[in-house]
């Protein structure tokens, strides 16, 4: 059986859930892969100076740093993880060199950013022919340089028309480039909702007829969302509100305390967000490619928040919201009452359900049938020219 190995990292959980969906479907279906996950922290530890002097991983303090919403500076901190790994650049690539050769590959594909260069400069020949070396962006949009895109990255997967541009604008050939309809979703996000929207809120103690919105902030929830129910409840907005927590406990039991004019359903980890998502009319949360690509797969207009603690990668997506006509974009959570009584006016939301509507993504299927065409290639060399 054909063997491709995905490359992903723990930092933060787009890049895990793309790996994990991806190793489902293309496992399972007509032709199959054998498909091999690669956590390469668990490569870079013998050189990861920071859990060397802490005992911690890097991408553990990376998550940190999303769980405490302390990313004012990330842009910063990218600067100086992208020079550290532009200094480790030969042992890494040495070390992902040794793993190759007791783990060869007929494909290697890439979720993660930052190490896309030493991942291809390490694939060695396999039977004398190198495997070829996919590069999967998990964001919208890349932010470079030495993100995503690298000049040694041998075919790009995009999801937007701005990812592909970039990859052209870098110099790749056209027919390198593949566009999918959007971010590689899990697979319950394919699957058609038969609920009863109306029935499964009241079993949740939610009003069956009120306007409701899902907040979610990852899975480890985040501070802001005691704020927007607080500043929703004070105001004349009459929606209520689905919060998920995730593993964070102490927000939960915060948020599950505090007295609201509306109900409110407050959860704690669930593996079963798109069946929240198809009880909500709308979505508020950080602008993550994954939260909002999930959000729209369901047909939920959404409100993000775009400012200087906005992830630099992600702050193309609040653009890309407000160029499709996909939602609001808010400076500030502070500004969600005011967000939520425009995005529910009448007109306002009809637009924004026609619009979100129209989205359909079928990157999970889309990124399998360009993989094919990638092994083909390999094996014909002069299909390239088709």
């Amino acid at each position: 059986m054909r063997k491709l190995t995905i490359v992903f990292h723990h930092a933060g959980g787009g890049h895990r859930n793309a790996a994990e969906a991806l190793k489902s479907t293309l496992s399972a279906q007509q032709h199959p892969w054998d498909v091999s996950l690669l956590d390469i922290q668990e490569q870079l530890d013998r050189i990861d100076i920071v859990r060397q002097s802490t005992g911690v991983r890097i991408q553990d303090v990376y998550n940190q740093i999303l769980r405490r919403g302390w990313t004012r500076f990330t842009p910063q901190l990218l600067k100086v993880l992208q020079t550290t790994i532009r200094v480790y650049h030969s042992k890494i690539v040495r070390l992902l060199r040794t793993y190759w050769a007791e783990h060869p590959a007929d494909l290697v594909l890439s979720v993660i950013p930052h190490f896309n260069r030493e991942i291809a400069e390490s694939l060695p020949g396999n039977n004398g022919k190198k495997a070829p070396f996919v590069t999967l962006i998990t964001d919208l949009a890349d932010y470079p340089p030495r993100f995503w895109i690298e000049r040694e990255s041998e075919y790009i997967i995009a999801g937007s028309e701005k990812a592909k541009a970039q990859a052209l604008t870098m110099g790749h050939p056209v027919d390198h480039v593949f566009q999918t309809s959007g971010m590689v979703l899990k697979p319950k996000f394919y699957e058609k909702t038969n609920v009863d929207c109306a029935e499964e809120r009241k079993k949740d103690g939610l009003d069956s007829e009120c306007l409701t919105g899902i907040v979610l902030f990852g899975g480890h929830g985040a501070k802001v969302m005691v704020d927007i129910v607080g500043l929703l409840d004070q105001s004349a907005v009459e929606v209520q509100l689905i919060l998920i927590c995730g593993h964070n406990q102490k927000l939960e039991a915060k948020l599950k305390a505090m007295p609201t004019r509306k109900p409110k359903l407050v959860l704690g980890f669930t593996t079963n967000v798109e069946h929240y998502m198809a009880l909500s009319d709308f979505f508020i949360g950080k602008p993550g490619p994954g939260s909002i690509s999930e959000a729209l797969q369901l047909h939920l207009p959404v409100i993000v928040e775009c400012n200087s603690k906005t992830l630099p990668q992600e702050r193309y997506n609040a653009k890309w919201v407000e160029e499709k006509g996909y939602g609001i974009v808010v400076r500030s959570f502070r500004q969600i009452a005011p967000a939520v009584k425009k995005l529910t006016e009448a007109a306002t939301f009809r637009e924004l359900q026609r619009n979100t509507a129209n989205y359909s993504n079928r990157a999970l299927f889309e990124v399998a049938d360009i993989l094919e065409t990638c092994s083909a290639r390999s094996a014909a060399p002069e299909l390239i020219q088709k």
